[in-house]
């Protein structure tokens, strides 16, 4: 019996590649609108350092990080108060159970604190230039928009050195 072998093609050069070739295709992205405690649930979640934000047609206007997050952190006060309406001379003692607790929400939405640039390339920008731009604009990663400008990749260094073992 005659078993076919699977020929795989012959990986093309990696000059020759494009921004589609190289990228992972569709991000995990957050809403703008999304807040920051979701931000961070689903950074830590997934073990990203960032993510791209965007709007409601999926195009992105801007990243969120965990750098982002922390110095939103260190800025966001935190206070949980009893309301006086009574004008009291003195406290009274609460008189809650054991373990009560007030939590604080954060109303803040990720766009209040994602930096607002985001750096992309078409779909079809050479392999040459996605490394060119990461260069120039000193960035870990490049989001790759379709013709409408909608999110539909991300490119990391490791993407592209993946290519370069094949």
């Amino acid at each position: 019996m005659n078993i076919p072998t699977v020929r795989k093609s012959p990986p093309r050069p990696f000059e020759l590649l494009r921004a589609k070739d190289l990228m992972a295709a569709n991000p995990v992205s957050i809403h703008r609108d999304a807040t920051v405690r979701e931000a961070v649930a689903l950074l830590a979640d997934r073990g990203f350092g960032a993510m791209p934000v965007i709007d409601e047609a999926g195009r992105p206007v801007g990243v969120v990080s965990r750098t982002d997050i922390l110095i939103h952190e260190r800025e966001y006060v935190h206070h949980a108060g009893m309301r006086d309406e009574t004008a009291w001379d003195v406290l009274p003692e609460p008189s809650w159970p054991e373990g009560f607790s007030i939590e604080v929400t954060d109303p803040t939405t990720v766009a209040e604190i994602m930096t607002p640039a985001i750096f992309t390339v078409p779909l079809e920008a050479s392999a040459r230039e996605v490394v060119r731009r990461m260069r120039q604009l000193r960035v870990h990663h490049l989001f790759v928009v379709d013709g409408d400008l909608a999110l539909v990749g991300v490119i990391s260094p490791l993407d592209m050195l993946r290519h370069l073992e094949e």
